[in-house]
């Protein structure tokens, strides 16, 4: 069943939102070479709970750590651990918090020292087609508008779209309906206004083709490829969007009408 988000429920997502931005601003400070993953975690963990919120992926389905931070060809759900990072590596960080009861989720993939123009442009183009999905959103639109967006610029620039993963709905729980793939679909659900979607394209250098390791998390490329993840939070508007999760611009949150 899609929900529906009333005023109430949208300012606390809008406040769940901001402190999962500034979640983002503290561990910026300290993404560098020689930090480990698991320290990273322990920074984010600390940050969340000292903001009076409450870190939603830690214990979910088992998941132990409080962020999942993916590494180069790890796609998504990479478990935090003593691995040290390294120049030339891609970092994606994917943080979900819970702010009295309703739920906030992004992703940022990060840039360590010196990449390849090949690996910028992903990590940059994996960026644009969340802007280029999002971009289709207001009240009315269907879902496969955004998927065909997405897929559509990702292929533009030779990249491959993973298709075991997809965005989703969100607010009291982590997961909602409906899913948004980033891959064309004949989802003909129609958005409307209160309605709270995650967009999140997973795009890869080489093949879409992903395998899931031996930890039962970690998901990633065949080919031992880069990849990288964008997401963020995004409130639907009658004649447009509001992204809960974006970096503020000027002071404002990004909005969007049409």
């Amino acid at each position: 069943m899609i929900s529906i988000k009333s005023e109430r429920e949208i300012s606390l997502m809008r406040e769940a939102g901001k402190r999962l931005k500034e979640t983002f601003a503290e561990i910026e400070k300290h993404l560098k070479v020689g930090i480990t993953t698991k320290e990273i975690d322990e920074i984010a963990h600390d940050y969340i709970i000292q903001n009076d919120c409450i870190p939603s992926c830690l214990g979910y389905e088992g998941y132990p750590a409080t962020i999942c931070i993916s590494i180069n060809d790890e796609v998504v759900h990479g478990i935090p651990r003593n691995y040290k990072i390294k120049n030339g590596d891609i970092v994606s960080c994917d943080i979900v918090l819970s702010y009295k009861g309703y739920h906030a989720d992004a992703t940022r993939t990060y840039i360590i020292g010196t990449v390849s123009k090949e690996i910028i442009d992903l990590v940059e183009n994996t960026k644009k087609a969340f802007y280029a999905g999002v971009s289709k959103v207001r009240e009315g639109v269907r879902v496969k508008e955004i998927s065909k967006a997405i897929e559509d610029y990702a292929h533009l620039h030779n990249l491959s779209v993973v298709e075991e993963l997809v965005g989703h709905g969100i607010g009291t729980e982590m997961h909602e309906e409906p899913d948004i793939p980033n891959f064309d679909t004949n989802n003909n659900t129609r958005l409307k206004a209160g309605m709270v979607i995650c967009i999140e394209p997973m795009l890869n250098l080489g093949s879409k083709e992903v395998y899931l390791c031996e930890d039962e998390w970690t998901v990633k490329t065949c080919d031992g490829k880069y990849s990288s993840h964008y997401e963020n939070t995004v409130l639907v508007t009658k004649d447009g969007y509001e992204i809960l999760t974006e970096e503020n611009i000027n002071g404002e949150k990004k909005k969007c009408s049409k």
